[in-house]
């Protein structure tokens, strides 16, 4: 990802079809809120004792039930070895080389930070707010460094939900396609002031040394007090070394928010697994003069390291910087949460991750039969019965094919539960949006897909 990024005059309207952030000041109706009494949810009771949130869940784990299993027995090369250029949403890989979570739950770890969308909606200041989003923007990849485990393909109607009353929001997503594989999602804050959606289609290849994962789609935010809307496309992520060396990961490509003056007013900087800093334009180009003076030296190093390139050499790991060079003047904008002790031992997994798959008794009553959490293959894998979980996997995915067949001899079309193929109301590029109803509960008629 680029280290650096633009910030440019805001103006009103949403007028281009390219939009990549631009926000408006104009009043703008916002459709699909739902009304959230949260005051009753955070009493205490007689006994001084607080209320079960709404799925039970007082306080979160802290560790997995099983270490992480081992992957040194394994060998991606055997399968991938044909699959070089092509793209990877079909082709089954072992268990061992999965993440004990569902591509809907990776998803959800957007909201790790969501405290930065509260700072936003607080801030009374344009260029404030598109600081802090900008920052939120980056902090939704920060938990996959040293994620080289890959999630689970959600079921075709699979879903996960996610309340969290501590950090102010509630969050839903759907598997609303296969084939392409696209993840429909919607988070709303509980106190009204934001809502978050988007659906991804995750575009997956081989390229001989690594794999390169493309998350295709569009990132809306909306500050709701603000009538301001924010939208954004995800960086690419690289897994490297998946044949021979040691894995790591790398992600490119630009997260930007504009608009058309193209006059600066603030620039970030930083590193995506560390930190964000902000500082205005005159200090920090001055600080970047300085800086290109030595870029003929590095440049030619480059192009000496390039010419050494060979496909059966494993790509080096970059040396990692001790911490960002701050400039003088800057303001701190986010910092990367701590990850637990034992981290290395359950996938790399942040505090946040450890608590998606929780489940607690009497969670069932209240989640739909279709949620991640109830994936007996999953919960297989995170318990560390690997046998059961790939035996589960293998059963689902042919479930999953059977229903298919039957679809297909019925000439019945895949119904969606709780999103609608529509257009993004800021950008008019096709997306999945929220239908609602969702925290209604009424799952009377979910699939039975596990």
């Amino acid at each position: 990802m680029n280290g650096e990024e633009e910030f440019f005059d805001a103006v009103t309207g949403f007028d281009s079809d390219n939009s990549s952030g631009e926000f408006s000041e104009a009043n703008q109706k916002v459709t699909g809120m739902i009304d959230l009494d949260t005051s009753k949810n955070n009493r205490i009771g007689k006994t001084g004792e607080r209320p079960s949130q709404e799925n039970g869940i007082q306080k979160h784990r802290t560790s997995l039930p099983a270490p992480m299993f081992s992957r040194s027995d394994f060998s991606v090369w055997t399968i991938l070895k044909k699959c070089v250029g092509l793209e990877l949403s079909k082709i089954t890989m072992p268990i061992a080389f999965n993440e004990p979570l569902s591509f809907l739950q990776r998803i959800t770890e957007y909201m790790e930070h969501v405290y930065l969308i509260h700072r936003a909606s607080c801030q009374p200041q344009p260029l404030e707010r598109m600081q802090s989003v900008a920052a939120f923007a980056v902090s939704a990849v920060a938990s996959q460094w040293e994620r080289t485990g890959k999630p689970f393909n959600p079921l075709l109607g699979e879903t996960y939900e996610l309340i969290r009353e501590d950090l102010g929001f509630r969050f839903i997503s759907e598997q609303v396609s296969h084939h392409p594989p696209i993840s429909a999602f919607h988070s709303e804050g509980l106190n009204h002031d934001f809502l978050f959606h988007g659906s991804i289609y995750p575009k997956l290849k081989f390229w001989g040394k690594s794999v390169e994962a493309e998350p295709r789609g569009t990132i809306t935010l909306e500050l709701l007090k603000h009538n301001e809307a924010y939208t954004w496309t995800n960086p690419t992520c690289c897994v490297h070394n998946v044949i021979i060396g040691k894995l790591w990961i790398e992600q490119y490509g630009t997260v930007e928010i504009l608009n058309h003056s193209k006059k600066k007013l603030f620039m970030i900087y930083g590193k995506w697994t560390e930190c964000l800093w902000g500082i205005d334009p005159v200090s920090y180009e001055s600080f970047k003069k300085q800086e290109r003076r030595g870029d003929h030296l590095r440049k030619a190093k480059l192009d000496e390291d390039s010419g050494k390139a060979d496909s059966d050499v494993a790509d080096d790991v970059p040396v990692a910087q001790e911490t960002v060079q701050v400039i003088p003047g800057s303001k701190l904008l986010w910092r990367i949460n701590t990850r637990p002790p034992n981290s290395a031992q359950m996938y790399n997994f942040t505090s946040f991750t450890v608590s998606l798959n929780e489940l607690e008794t009497g969670m069932e009553k209240t989640l739909p039969p279709t949620d991640c959490r109830l994936r007996p293959d999953i919960r297989g894998m995170e318990n560390g019965n690997m046998d059961l979980a790939s035996q589960e996997k293998e059963r689902l995915e042919e479930k999953q094919r059977e229903a298919r067949r039957e679809r297909a001899k019925e000439e019945a079309e895949w119904q969606t539960r709780w999103f609608y193929p529509g257009n993004n109301p800021y950008t008019g590029t096709p997306d999945w949006l929220y239908a609602g109803d969702y925290f209604e509960r009424n799952f009377s008629d979910c699939p039975d897909i596990y």
